[in-house]
């Protein structure tokens, strides 16, 4: 594959998640991001107050003023914002690798996507995608079911994996499911404080290693165990949340 990753995300402000996560995360495993705009988001590290959607037109000509010039397989998705631009993006990018972050609502609790976008993502961009990365409440929404087992069956997905913050008060386990069988648990110390953009760090270094030709259990293994070290040496720069340290893989 070509050594880039074209990522599809909305703008946060201050840093910790979105593009800016997608970019500092890419970049750490020498894999060239190249970046389209989907929102710009009004947020810092305590909350989100409201966003902007970029214009369809404007992301046709982007990705195509793009694809003429530069070699890309791999495309992160991250947030998105409108029924149509779904169905614009799952068309420009229904070719390529996709690994979809699939955010509902922001870990300050804003909610992303109402019922009817849950239900385009769910018929438009979750049958493309190679790998998606939902934490449990956003399975449990996209499936519309709260058992896992019977979720993870109706999506219908290629490679999944789950992160279950419930399972104790000590470890978060993730658990990596190609369709619909349980293949690996990684399990992790559970941090203290709340972290603001661990997602997409996990998404876009998964995106990266794939653009590297690395299998997707080794890649969501590195993932992993990367995104956990940016939480280990996270860092305050506002009021609330942590921000994930992106520095380079040792």
């Amino acid at each position: 594959m070509n050594n880039a990753v074209l990522v599809l995300s909305g703008l946060d402000p201050c840093g910790g998640a979105g593009l800016v996560a997608d970019i500092e995360s890419i970049n750490q495993f020498g894999v060239t991001p190249l970046v389209i705009t989907t929102n710009l988001t009004v947020q810092n590290t305590a909350s989100v107050e409201s966003l902007v959607e970029v214009d369809c037109d404007f992301l046709i000509k982007q990705f195509k003023h793009l694809q003429a010039d530069v070699d890309f397989e791999v495309v992160k998705i991250g947030l998105l914002s409108s029924i149509k631009q779904i169905k614009t993006i799952a068309k420009l990018a229904k070719n390529k690798t996709i690994i979809l972050d699939p955010i509902v609502k922001s870990s300050s609790d804003y909610d992303f996507l109402d019922s009817a976008l849950i239900d385009a993502l769910k018929q438009q961009l979750l049958p493309l995608a190679k790998v998606i990365t939902p934490n449990l409440a956003e399975l449990q929404i996209l499936a519309d079911e709260q058992n896992e087992q019977k979720a993870i069956k109706k999506l219908f997905c290629n490679w999944i994996l789950l992160t279950k913050t419930d399972v104790s008060d000590d470890v978060i386990e993730h658990r990596l499911y190609h369709h619909e069988t349980l293949v690996q648990t990684f399990i992790y110390q559970k941090l203290p404080g709340s972290y603001h953009g661990s997602g997409c760090t996990l998404s876009s270094v998964i995106s990266a290693l794939i653009a590297s030709d690395l299998g997707v259990e080794i890649a969501c293994k590195r993932a992993l165990d990367y995104t956990y070290q940016t939480l280990l040496n996270a860092k305050s720069i506002g009021k609330m949340q942590y921000h994930p340290n992106r520095q380079s893989p040792s």
